[in-house]
């Protein structure tokens, strides 16, 4: 029996080129936190350069145990890990609390250990999840992904400084657009192989083409050091502190949601559907590197959604791929040289190709509500709700603005909230006080994905 092409071993040059597209199309989601947070600390210029280098090593680290997997741990689908960006805010408030800067980094570590260990010893209990994901529900969600990094793109595309006096200017946006048009013209008017890698290409062309308007930096690569090491503990042993551990635990319950609607839109895309025990051996991924991460100076990890987009529109579903960009990440980690390659790539240029890669993940969310029978009323009212309640934070950042901090972590993840509204929405509605009159009307909520098996109403005659 053929391999399902999960399992599918590619030759070696489609396998690194098709990897590396995949690190090009997450590296700025890696590297913007360690930058946030380095700033907001104060770090030097070179401890910054080590943090980075710390958080592209550690996703590396966390992609293989995803990928390749060990045990009962990792999905061993195509997932490629990284920082997740729903720590930054508490993270910046951990140092903003922190009068010894210095203390901030181990306070951080010190959190993401415990909340890791936490979540890896909940993950057998939290997979159960799947039960209330039928399509209505994961179509929904999958969307909700896609719309969410929508805003990414756009922002990449007006340039990478928003207090710069050419951040939005014709220049950066006309980049945004050329580097589109090349992708789409690869995607239209290529085959074979040429057509997969249709976004790296763009990425490298968008680049040369943006080097004569000076939006190409090539100083990373001179500045950067040949080799390094993420020195275990460079900034220090982790500290423990209540309130850090109990914030960083809430990130942890958010990366985890997000993370199991990823698992489940991913195993849509590629023919894998995701059960409980793939979600379970996912989130174990997730949450082990991150109790990994600390030891070598890097933050907690995530599935990265924007990568399924890749998945979804260039159909190569081989998990060892995205092992490859995860040896690319180890080796960028390794050499800071090679990480500052990529980083050569202007901001609007990444845009560019960001709108090809998330709309690609919106497009497969409603591939899935086709299958959601939004003839009947209630689906349509749980995919209306949810839609509305996760752009809120896309449409007004400020919304929440009067809750909590630690509630606003929740509240201002789109997918989070959207997620939840449809699974609570998915139950009023479909389950809870079911009776005979409407039961043929209705999706099962129990199952994810469960076919219906009503016969369809015949159409009215013309």
């Amino acid at each position: 029996m053929a391999d399902h092409p999960v399992d599918e071993k590619l030759p070696a040059l489609k396998m690194a080129t098709t990897g590396l597209q995949h690190v090009a199309a997450m590296y700025a989601g890696v590297v913007a936190p360690p930058l946030i947070v380095g700033a907001a600390i104060g770090l030097t210029a070179t401890d910054l350069t080590f943090l980075t280098g710390a958080c592209l090593f550690t996703a590396g680290l966390a992609t293989f145990l995803q990928t390749l997997g060990i045990w009962k741990i990792g999905a061993r689908l195509p997932f490629v890990n990284g920082v997740t960006f729903a720590g930054v805010a508490p993270m910046t408030a951990i140092v903003a609390s922190t009068e010894d800067k210095s203390d901030a980094l181990p306070i951080i570590f010190g959190a993401v250990i415990v909340a890791g260990l936490l979540g890896f010893l909940a993950a057998p209990v939290f997979c159960k999840a799947i039960r209330f994901f039928p399509p209505v529900v994961t179509g929904t969600v999958i969307t909700l992904i896609g719309i969410s990094l929508l805003p990414v793109a756009f922002g990449w595309a007006q340039g990478p400084d928003p207090t710069a006096h050419d951040y939005g200017s014709a220049t950066n946006l006309g980049l945004a657009a050329v580097t589109l048009l090349i992708v789409l013209l690869l995607r239209r008017f290529t085959t074979g192989f040429v057509k997969q890698i249709a976004v790296l290409l763009g990425l490298v062309i968008g680049t040369l083409i943006a080097i004569p308007f000076g939006a190409t930096d090539f100083g990373p690569v001179a500045d950067a050091a040949v080799v390094g090491f993420p020195t275990p503990f460079h900034f220090g042993a982790p500290q423990f502190q209540l309130a850090a551990i109990i914030s960083m635990c809430v990130v942890m319950v958010v990366s985890m949601t997000e993370s199991t609607a990823d698992m489940l839109a991913l195993g849509e895309i590629v023919d894998r559907p995701a059960d409980e025990k793939t979600i379970a051996a996912g989130l174990r991924a997730d949450t082990l590197g991150s109790a990994i991460s600390p030891l070598f100076n890097g933050f907690m990890c995530s599935a990265f959604a924007q990568n399924i987009g890749l998945v979804a529109m260039t159909k190569i579903r081989s998990r060892y791929v995205v092992a490859a960009g995860g040896g690319f990440l180890v080796l960028m980690g390794l050499c800071p040289m090679a990480a500052s390659l990529i980083a050569v790539v202007p901001r609007p240029v990444l845009g560019g190709a960001g709108v090809v890669l998330f709309g690609s993940v919106a497009a497969s969310g409603i591939q899935t509500l086709v299958r959601a029978a939004l003839d009947r009323d209630n689906n349509v009212l749980i995919v209306a709700v949810s839609l509305a309640v996760g752009i809120i934070p896309i449409t007004a950042p400020e919304f929440y603005h009067a809750f909590p901090e630690t509630a606003r972590i929740v509240l201002d993840s789109g997918i989070s909230t959207g997620c939840v509204a449809a699974v609570l929405l998915n139950l009023v509605f479909n389950h809870l006080g079911r009776d005979g009159r409407d039961a043929h009307d209705v999706t099962h909520p129990m199952e994810a994905g469960e076919e219906l098996t009503t016969t369809p109403k015949a159409p009215a005659a013309p």
